[in-house]
């Protein structure tokens, strides 16, 4: 499976603010951008922060680009992706709508009576680690369920996961042109940091969209 993170922080590196308020921090060329990346993912995945603090959607705004999907066999949408450790999802979120097929990434200590609600709305559980989400094996379990390219639009807690795993393959950064401050306020990847073994990474390209800057980047081999 390839993994893309795709995110859009601030000049000095924050996701939002420190309330977890979104922040309009890219502009139309670059949510263009995001769409087609989306449109041309199998999977996009987001931790359950960013459903309690977004509600996304996650799925493909231009039309066209949907039924480009379509005629080459895929569904109009990609599939929804949550980890959930403790299914914190609420049952009306919309990423759990039937506008795409949606599953959720939890553990064994989820309560049977929450998973049972979730799976009303016809989302589906996969069940890795104890008391955590085990991405290696959720991810391993997609890929055998046809995800070959999946896409990771945050938060900053799931995505340093993924790198702390090394399941990452490449990182977009859309830099916009503002200022959020703030010591708690998110940044691209939270949980616990890394005091050595820093993952590395090799610059790609440089590019001006709107006001701001997109930087790619190829993650190097596994730490």
């Amino acid at each position: 499976m390839h993994v893309v993170v795709n995110a859009a922080a601030s000049a000095d590196g924050k996701l939002s603010t420190r309330e977890r308020t979104q922040v309009e921090i890219s502009g139309p060329e670059d949510f263009d951008r995001v769409d087609a990346l989306r449109a041309e993912s199998d999977a996009v995945v987001v931790g359950v922060g960013t459903v309690l603090a977004d509600d996304p959607s996650l799925t493909v705004d231009d039309p066209d680009r949907r039924a480009a999907r379509e005629r080459r066999g895929d569904p109009a949408n990609p599939a929804r992706v949550v980890a959930d450790s403790r299914v914190r999802t609420p049952v009306d979120a919309r990423v759990l709508d039937d506008a795409a097929r949606t599953y959720l990434l939890t553990s064994e200590e989820t309560p049977q009576d929450f998973l049972a609600e979730i799976e009303e709305t016809g989302t589906e559980i996969i069940t890795a680690g104890d008391s955590r989400v085990d991405l290696g094996t959720a991810f391993a379990e997609l890929e055998s369920r046809g995800v070959e390219s999946l896409m990771v639009e945050g938060g900053g807690e799931l995505i340093f996961s993924l790198f702390e795993a090394g399941l990452v393959d490449e990182l977009s950064t859309f830099v916009g042109p503002t200022i959020i401050g703030g010591r708690d306020a998110p940044t691209l990847a939270d949980g616990e940091g890394f005091v050595d073994d820093f993952p590395e990474l090799a610059l790609r390209d440089v590019e001006r969209i709107d006001d701001g800057a997109l930087l790619r980047w190829d993650v190097l081999a596994d730490r």
